[in-house]
């Protein structure tokens, strides 16, 4: 399987347990707080896996950076928080970020 297609897997499964905090609001709430540990489980235990391959440099940059990202837009979309254009400008600056590393650095196999 691909690389790619894991740190992918990890990064779903840390923004599914990163909303879910969300509604577990302190974890005062059964199933949100279960999804949580969960999902954290299945993002770390698939990025120790992406780490034997990838640097952790990049790893890292990539995971939380679409991390970023998608819980961002979630929070926009599901529990209606807003959007400022400095926080847009930053989300957007994030994401060159990842693809920059994507499309031109070496040390991610794609350079």
């Amino acid at each position: 399987m691909n690389i790619y297609w894991l740190l992918a897997a990890a990064v779903t499964a840390e923004v599914i347990a990163t909303s879910a905090l969300k509604a577990s609001e302190g974890f005062s709430h059964l199933w949100p707080s279960v999804l949580v540990v969960i999902g954290y489980a299945i993002s770390f235990y698939l990025l120790a896996i992406v780490l034997k391959t990838l640097p952790v440099g990049i790893t890292y940059a990539i995971w939380s950076g679409l991390g970023i990202v998608f819980v961002t837009l979630i929070g926009w979309l599901v529990y209606s928080q807003t959007l400022d254009w400095p926080a847009i400008l930053g989300v957007l600056l994030i994401m060159s970020g990842v693809l920059v590393i994507n499309l031109f650095s070496a040390v991610s196999g794609h350079g």
